[in-house]
């Protein structure tokens, strides 16, 4: 499964509030061997040279246009990364596919095909389908010969996915099951041919089925008329008494959740790479335009407030970037040594999506919001121009919204995070509350906090200690009922984003020191924590206002103790980053 062995060692999910990592301790894109390089060359030189000609008449939907740059693709092995070799894959690791999706992103409507079809249309079959199912579907779908769409979402099960109304009820003669239902939001709905669509057996039992358009009754709606990713296919899906065959039942019966969810993590975590590499795009964009528009007789990239704008882009790209190979790194070392010769090669996988949750939704959230930023702040460089249909960023703004949205809202995401955390230390898989407890002492008591070796590791271990010591007093205050406090949670959710974010930026800048002995990721990552502790203080008064009642300003006087950090002269950082990017035009550091 690896085209290259990651060396940190197995941690368990939702661990890193309680843990202090060493650098080599994350995967990081530095990391990135030859091999997933070269993958990376591939994807974006496809992108250049096919994808990219045909924007318009992808965003226009010409007929058969998108279709045929993603069989075109897969000539070159880009939809078959993840497949084994023996249902004619590539058989790569999680790396190489990630790698292959950032550079797939320039355009969102494009990513959409390519993503849905590799991503949540093909894993439901290849982690949980049966041998005769893989042999059956798995080599058309890497050829493309046969395109693929997930179908979870319907009118009335949005977020609330077991609240689906799709059925699906045993012949007579128990040979099929008769599904019908309706499925919204399909992406690849109008083109797909092999669906994986969850309906409940009886009415009651949630099961996921493996559907071909060819059983007949299964029709597509009209396109949908949609604010961004306007080239992507998106449409409702009907199901009328299509006879499915009782081998095509994905998984077991009353199952279907545990395909959903985990399909969903991994969807999280490639949205976060795909996050990425928009944002690289969209700042590559806008670095070009400010050295070429004029204002006032000189390049609008030499004003302080643009050189603002593209430094702090560039930051959040580093961050959400940073976040992401981490994530990627603690996966695929938790499947390290697996083969898909293995009988519980699935399993084993299945294993490490749900053992990482947590980090996979920080990385959609953080990763959606970080390109949000970056859309927005191009729009905003490029003037009256990022309004106007003719300019790259003005799609680039209207594709981004969607990202809050796909694989789980973001607001729905933040719940998870911190009821994850929550039910992992109740089932005693993590020792939160050891943690909790040994932080709140240590920091009431006035005890010396941990030794750093340099000042910025300290706003990074003390981001952590702001997280335990707010989970602390939330669940002090509305004990077993804390989940149901949402507004806390949410806040808490953004402290312990913030500091998985710094924690992951602070690692992966001193990897590169210990490396190069230099790196200029060191001034990103100086402006970035300061920053991220400021986001952190807010989120952290909430929490006190909303947990602490009359014991308020005993906890504002040790959240000040732990926001202390030095300034420094940001305004000359970031001229300094925008100079640098400036100069190559592109994220680079």
């Amino acid at each position: 499964m690896a085209a290259s062995q990651m060396t940190q060692p197995k941690s368990a999910g939702g661990a890193f509030l309680m843990e202090s990592l060493t650098p080599g301790a994350i995967f990081t894109f530095e990391d990135l061997s030859g091999e997933h390089l070269a993958i990376a060359r591939t994807a974006a030189e496809f992108w250049n040279q096919e994808v990219q000609p045909k924007i318009e008449e992808i965003q226009h939907h010409e007929p058969g246009i998108a279709l045929a740059l993603l069989r075109k693709s897969a000539e070159l092995g880009l939809t078959a990364i993840s497949i084994p070799e023996k249902y004619g894959g590539m058989e790569l690791d999680l790396a190489s596919a990630l790698v292959a999706e950032e550079n797939l992103s320039g355009d969102a409507s494009y990513a959409g095909w390519h993503g849905a079809h590799t991503g949540i249309g093909t894993l439901p079959l290849l982690y949980f389908g049966t041998e005769e199912q893989k042999k059956k579907y798995l080599p058309k779908l890497a050829k493309v010969e046969l395109l693929a769409a997930y179908a979870l979402t319907e009118p009335h099960a949005g977020s609330d996915a077991l609240a689906a109304r799709t059925r699906a009820d045993l012949s007579p003669d128990g040979t099929h099951y008769i599904v019908n239902g309706q499925k919204m939001w399909i992406t690849n709905g109008g083109a797909a041919d092999l669906f994986t669509v969850f309906a409940k057996v009886g009415g009651e039992k949630f099961t996921a089925f493996l559907i071909e358009r060819a059983f007949g009754g299964v029709t597509s709606g009209a396109e949908e008329r949609k604010m961004g990713i306007k080239g992507s296919s998106t449409t409702a899906v009907y199901f009328e008494n299509v006879p499915v065959p009782v081998d095509n039942v994905l998984g077991e019966i009353g199952r279907g959740h545990v395909i959903a969810f985990n399909i969903l993590n991994m969807g999280r975590l490639k949205l976060g790479a795909l996050c990425v590499g928009g944002a690289k795009n969209v700042l590559a964009i806008s670095l070009k335009y400010a050295k070429q528009r004029k204002a006032f007789g000189t390049s609008i990239a030499e004003f302080g407030a643009i050189q603002y704008k593209l430094a702090e882009m560039a930051i959040r790209t580093y961050a959400a970037e940073s976040i992401s190979w981490r994530v990627t790194g603690l996966i695929q070392r938790q499947i390290e040594g697996s083969s898909w010769d293995q009988p519980d090669a699935s399993a084993t996988i299945v294993k490490a999506l749900e053992e990482f949750a947590i980090e996979c939704s920080i990385a959609k959230v953080y990763g959606s919001e970080a390109l949000d930023y970056v859309v927005d702040e191009g729009v905003q460089i490029h003037g009256g121009y990022g309004f106007h249909q003719d300019y790259a960023v003005e799609r680039a703004y209207r594709d981004s919204r969607i990202n809050r949205i796909f694989e789980g809202t973001n607001e729905i995401n933040r719940l998870l995070i911190v009821g994850m955390l929550l039910k992992r230390a109740a089932k005693g898989q993590l020792p939160l509350l050891a943690a909790v407890q040994k932080v709140w002492a240590a920091v009431r008591s006035g005890e010396p906090l941990k030794d750093v070796h340099d000042e910025e590791e300290r706003p990074v271990e003390n981001a952590k200690k702001i997280a335990l010591l707010a989970i602390g007093m939330a669940y002090e205050r509305f004990g077993t009922d804390l989940e149901k406090q949402q507004q806390v949670c949410m806040r808490l959710a953004d402290i312990i984003l913030e500091a998985f974010a710094m924690e992951s930026a602070w690692l992966r800048k001193e990897k590169l020191l210990a490396r190069l002995k230099t790196s200029r990721a060191g001034e990103i990552c100086s402006v970035f924590l300061r920053d991220a502790m400021g986001r952190i203080e807010l989120a952290a008064r909430d929490v006190i206002g909303a947990s602490a009642g009359n014991n308020s300003r005993a906890s504002m006087q040790m959240l000040r103790r732990l926001v202390v950090y030095d300034p420094v002269n940001s305004s000359e950082i970031r001229h300094n980053i925008a100079i640098r990017l400036l100069e190559r035009e592109r994220y680079a550091l």
